[in-house]
């Protein structure tokens, strides 16, 4: 047998770079697996997805500039790749609290309340120090964080 043989150096590169992609691609099929999830239609007939656009287009003409610039700087600490899909979210929780209050307008209070419950609770943290950073008061909202 004259064939490639796999021994030393190129056993282990080969060896590495099956483990690599394959934990790639694990974790793209995880990430694709939990958008699957979220776009199937729940009892109601829509999908989470559904609802938050539903949200997004009733209230967009309450969204002033300043209060979309407080939310970005909100989301600035998500890695940039994640960032607009987190603000979709945020943003669509916000418009069902707005909604849910027939609000006039989007303000900052209504931002911190609807970016605390759609924020997952292993990241409060995070949130709590952007705040800090920003030095917004976190003692009303205190209660959104249990």
């Amino acid at each position: 047998m004259n064939g490639l043989q796999l021994e030393g150096w190129f056993l282990w590169f080969i060896l590495f770079w099956v483990v690599v992609l394959i934990s790639l691609m694990g974790i793209g099929g995880f990430f694709m697996f939990r958008k699957f999830l979220k776009a199937l239609p729940k009892q109601d007939g829509k999908s989470d997805l559904d609802w938050q656009e539903f949200y997004l287009d009733k209230t967009i003409h309450l969204w002033g500039q300043p209060e979309k610039e407080f939310l970005y700087e909100l989301v600035s600490p998500v890695p940039e790749l994640f960032r607009q899909v987190a603000k979709e979210k945020i943003a669509g929780k916000i418009g069902e609290l707005a909604l849910e209050e027939k609000a006039k307008a989007i303000d900052n209070d209504l931002i911190i309340r609807g970016y605390i419950q759609a924020t997952p609770k292993r990241d409060h943290k995070f949130l709590r120090k952007k705040l800090d950073q920003m030095q917004i008061d976190v003692s009303p909202y205190e209660h959104l964080f249990d």
